[in-house]
């Protein structure tokens, strides 16, 4: 069973390795960020100041209660945020630093670039054609604008409910099970807490806010994701700020590192320009998730006037992941020089390079390593409540209400499973279903990208929102 179990773990790998790789996701995602970046005229740059006038006007800590009316945009935006800010900040960004060399660093910030455009259009379209489930509860993402976007069709109704079973599969049960993983593996080497314990915390918070519904959601997660992120700004700045003097060297890595990889550690391990561009691209999609299909299910049940006051909303959110959290996480390691290899392999890559950038230089070893644990923490467990929602409206896509009872049960049995059970195979099963969600998500977005125009465009020109105008085309 053993041998079994492993063979269908290299298998997955492989299959993973074509998904993920240069000859498909990569140029799949980045094209369609290229093209509505181009069709939408760089509206990342046009909007960008919108968007974030749009987060400060509506911050709130405790904003209005979420209902079956949907959440506030703020609550949107936070639920968005809060999936996409996780490991993936963390350790992520060590894979493609360790993996790809410190030019991987400047690729990621062109994914992520081009990847705003691309969130900007699944917020405003998954607002277009949100909708009411059978029990009155607002909903919308990718199996609702796929399906009623292109006309109910037998084509459009077989991609939306592909869809929702991929992404119930890669974010709802196996997702949420490796982010459980990650918690309980912080907690066992900071706190030398047993991983059942761990285990049990974490499905008994999670199936208490579960129950609570989107209310119960958007209460955390908009209390949540802003101090989390502040805290780890914060601190993170400290380190780099001590060891600011390494900072132009560390640029210098980046850019060398982008287009002349022989000139770093990557190249003296033969690490080419093609290397670093494929670990930064897919390191950096996987991180921010657009053209994933994940975050609209949140941006879509934003109370708002206007789809376009939420997608520019899906710009900043891509912004805060990849060029505020995830830099921070890089700019610390790298600025901290505590990248070594020996014989070809590094000394220290995942978390615990962040952690030891955190022990070196800031209040010592332990301190170091119960910061980073409990933000991981509080990331890994944030990406559980949204990806948890994600899979909710999905479970009601297909099965109406009926199903919510039965899968929270289930979730709840994952997140504990998962702080057990190291395997390997589902890792690698989270890249393989995270992967085959986009086919259908990005597919049924380039078809609809006429509509995300023309709500731009009457945006623009001040016309006002009628729903109806868009549902007709």
């Amino acid at each position: 069973m053993e041998e079994f179990l492993q063979n269908l773990t290299n298998l997955v790998g492989s299959i993973n390795g074509f998904v993920w790789g240069p000859y498909f996701l990569i140029p799949l995602l980045c094209g369609s960020g290229v093209f509505f970046t181009l069709r939408l005229r760089g509206v990342q740059l046009t909007k960008f100041g919108m968007g974030w006038s749009r987060l400060f006007g509506n911050f709130s800590l405790k904003g209005e209660k979420a209902g079956k009316h949907g959440m506030s945009s703020f609550q949107a935006v936070a639920t968005a945020i809060a999936a996409q800010v996780g490991t993936g900040n963390l350790v992520g960004a060590m894979t493609a630093l360790v993996m790809g060399g410190p030019g991987a660093i400047f690729w990621m910030w062109l994914a992520a670039f081009a990847g705003m455009a691309t969130n900007f259009a699944e917020a405003c379209i998954a607002q277009v054609y949100k909708t009411k489930d059978d029990s009155g509860q607002t909903v919308g993402g990718p199996a609702y604008y796929i399906s009623r976007g292109l006309g109910n069709t037998g084509f459009s109704k077989f991609l939306a409910a592909f869809f929702a079973v991929a992404i119930i599969l890669a974010l709802g049960f196996m997702g949420n099970m490796v982010q459980a993983n990650s918690i309980s593996d912080a907690f066992l080497n900071a706190f030398s807490v047993p991983a059942w314990i761990t285990g049990v915390v974490l499905a008994v918070i999670a199936g208490i806010i579960f129950l609570g519904g989107v209310k119960r959601i958007a209460s955390v997660t908009e209390k949540v994701v802003p101090v989390m992120a502040i805290v780890y700004i914060f601190v993170g700045l400290i380190v780099i700020i001590i060891n600011a003097h390494n900072i132009p060297e560390m640029f210098s890595m980046i850019f060398k590192g982008a287009f002349n990889p022989r000139s770093v550690w990557g190249g003296a391990l033969g690490f080419g320009m093609g290397r670093a561009a494929r670990y930064g691209i897919a390191r950096g999609l996987f991180s921010n998730e657009a053209g994933m299909g994940s975050t609209p299910h949140a941006h879509a049940v934003a109370t708002v006037d206007h789809p376009v006051e939420q997608g520019v909303l899906g710009i900043v959110a891509v912004f805060i992941d990849t060029f505020i959290v995830l830099n921070i996480t890089v700019f610390t390691v790298l600025s901290a020089g505590i990248i070594k290899f020996e014989n070809g392999q590094p000394v220290m890559k995942g978390i615990q390079l962040v952690q030891e950038a955190f022990s070196q230089h800031l209040f010592g070893h332990t301190f170091g390593y119960l910061f980073i644990a409990i933000c991981l923490f509080f990331f890994a467990f944030s990406t559980i409540i949204g990806w948890y929602y994600f899979g909710e409206t999905n479970i009601r896509y297909l099965f109406g209400k009926k199903g919510l009872i039965p899968y929270q049960i289930l979730v709840v049995a994952f997140i504990f499973l998962g702080s057990l059970l190291k395997i390997d195979l589902v890792w690698e099963l989270v890249d393989f279903f995270n992967g085959i969600m986009v086919i259908p998500n990005l597919l049924g977005l380039l078809l609809l990208s006429g509509t995300v125009v023309a709500v731009l465009k009457d945006y623009n020109s001040g016309k006002p929102y009628d729903v109806n105008n868009y549902l007709k085309k």
